[in-house]
């Protein structure tokens, strides 16, 4: 997956991947705890926030996307398969971070 990323409000930028393009724009950004961006593919257009919870063992990160219409049923699904192989991917990239 490919992107222009910046977290500035208003930013726009693309994920590129094999499955498609996704349009992007940052609505939200609060270092160290928030950022949020708009997801555009498809007729699909839902947000995608991220939050970082300090805990007493490090971070909690939640990653939630909202908007999805009754009538995206298979956008929903897409999500809900792709969004947890990419954590599976995110975890084990981790431990390599310093």
């Amino acid at each position: 997956m490919k992107s222009d990323f910046k977290p500035v409000v208003d930013h726009s930028f693309n994920f590129n991947a094999d499955w498609g393009v996704v349009d992007c724009r940052v609505l939200e950004v609060e270092p160290h705890k928030i950022l949020a961006y708009s997801w555009g593919a498809y007729g699909l257009e839902t947000v995608v926030t991220w939050t970082l919870t300090p805990t007493g063992a490090g971070t909690h990160l939640r990653m939630e996307q909202s908007g999805f219409r009754a009538d995206q049923r298979q956008a929903y699904g897409g999500a809900r398969s792709g969004w947890p192989q990419f954590f599976d991917k995110l975890e084990q990239m981790l431990p390599r971070v310093d």
